[in-house]
């Protein structure tokens, strides 16, 4: 069960101006303009490949595939002694499986029975498939209906020699294991993924397994950003839950700067007493900002400690995955190399009635379905706290409504961001 948090730890979501407070596009271009691509590379086995950021351009070797084959099982014949009207007969002379070519010399009027995969012989340009050849003892019966180079799969098709493969920056995918491997490549040169140290704060929270006292609340944040991190590629580090004092939090920023390039804290970048973080940066580093007009996730920080970028998120669950979603997974991904791209927006009506004030731009939760008439459509998961991480459980997508937008009525077109895309 998730618990609202104490009043003093809540985001302060009753300001009465955002003037102070950057718009989500212009955190985000402030944030990528900062970070820069980590320089170190790691050459990998190629099992363990997926999802990492290729750092060095790939090109084919060698023509894919190496050689012309059949599509299809059939004959492999020479187009020239097709029949230009009726039918015609030719010999069988040989066979070419998949892995062992037929090595002989092809004359007019023969063919060669030929399996999927298999190399051409040589001077054979068009494959017959079998449903279309009458087979009678050593010869082949064909009609006129075939075109020359039917069923063949040229040399260099795929791939040319010297042609990129995979360019550097792209995260690698399933589809671009099995490719590489079709290279005979057995490594692959990657970016290091960056080491990231995260950790809660607040006197209230408890580590899932330990008792609850009165007041106190499990911390689900660490959880969330540790499935997140790696979701992403990075390497977390959990350093647990530091409690409200500043020599600790002191201490314990210090430490995370010291060993890893990014640093990730959940709550104490807001108003409250306790609320320590962005005062405790300030004095190891620099806060380059701390409040972002949008809703949930307003009180987040940026900055840096020496080398080590610092992202201060929001305490409140939703909160925190909101401004990692927005800002925090655009910059790791820039630290790995990764190509930059535009997050993925596209509109569909909201099935449901949408509760807004104007002021901030909102993240809701929605999910994405078919109605009955097969169309696509987005609706709510219900109430929006930020504090209420079941949205974010059940939700497949964020509905996106802009600051100046107000209540919006079901079967409006809204904007939404898909989390598998994320």
């Amino acid at each position: 069960m998730e618990h609202k948090p104490s009043q003093d730890r809540r985001e302060n979501c009753d300001t009465p101006s955002e003037r102070d407070a950057f718009s989500v596009a212009e955190a985000r271009r402030r944030l990528l303009d900062a970070v820069s691509p980590l320089s170190a590379k790691e050459s990998i086995r190629l099992k363990e490949g997926l999802a990492r950021i290729v750092a060095e351009t790939v090109s084919a070797p060698f023509d894919v595939p190496p050689h012309a084959n059949s599509a299809v099982d059939g004959y492999a014949v020479r187009s020239v002694d097709l029949p230009k009207q009726g039918r015609c007969r030719l010999t069988v002379i040989g066979t070419a499986m998949a892995g062992t070519p037929y090595r002989g010399e092809m004359a007019a009027g023969h063919c060669v029975r030929i399996m999927t995969g298999g190399v051409l012989p040589r001077g054979c340009d068009t494959v017959i498939m079998q449903e279309q050849a009458e087979r009678v003892g050593d010869t082949i019966n064909v009609g006129n209906d075939h075109s020359a180079g039917q069923h063949v799969r040229r040399a260099g098709e795929d791939l040319s020699a010297g042609q990129t493969v995979i360019a550097a920056g792209k995260r690698l995918t399933p589809a671009d294991l099995g490719l590489l491997a079709s290279l005979g490549m057995d490594a692959v040169t990657v970016t290091r993924r960056p080491r990231v140290a995260f950790f809660s704060t607040g006197d209230e929270l408890r580590t899932s397994g330990e008792p609850l006292d009165e007041g106190a609340i499990y911390d689900s944040n660490r959880y969330t950003l540790y499935g997140l991190l790696l979701q992403t590629g990075a390497e977390p580090l959990d350093l647990g839950v530091v409690r409200d004092r500043r020599e600790a939090l002191r201490e314990t920023l210090a430490k995370a700067a010291a060993q890893a390039d990014a640093v990730i804290t959940t709550g104490g970048v807001s108003v409250g007493d306790a609320d320590f973080v962005r005062d405790t940066l300030a004095e190891l580093g620099e806060v380059f900002f701390w409040k972002v007009g949008m809703k949930p996730g307003r009180p987040f920080a940026f900055g840096r400690i020496a080398q080590t970028w610092f992202f201060g998120l929001p305490g409140n669950p939703v909160s925190a995955m909101a401004t990692y979603y927005q800002f925090v997974q655009p910059a790791l991904r820039r630290m790995m190399g990764e190509r930059e791209r535009s997050p993925l927006h596209f509109k569909v009506p909201c099935a449901t009635t949408l509760k807004k004030a104007p002021g901030r731009m909102e993240f809701q939760r929605g999910v994405l379905e078919t109605n009955s008439e097969g169309k696509t459509v987005v609706r709510s998961t219900g109430e929006q706290g930020s504090h209420i991480l079941r949205s974010m459980s059940e939700a497949d997508c964020f509905i996106i409504l802009p600051a100046e937008s107000g209540d919006v009525p079901a079967g409006t077109l809204v904007d939404v961001q898909p989390f598998a895309v994320l």
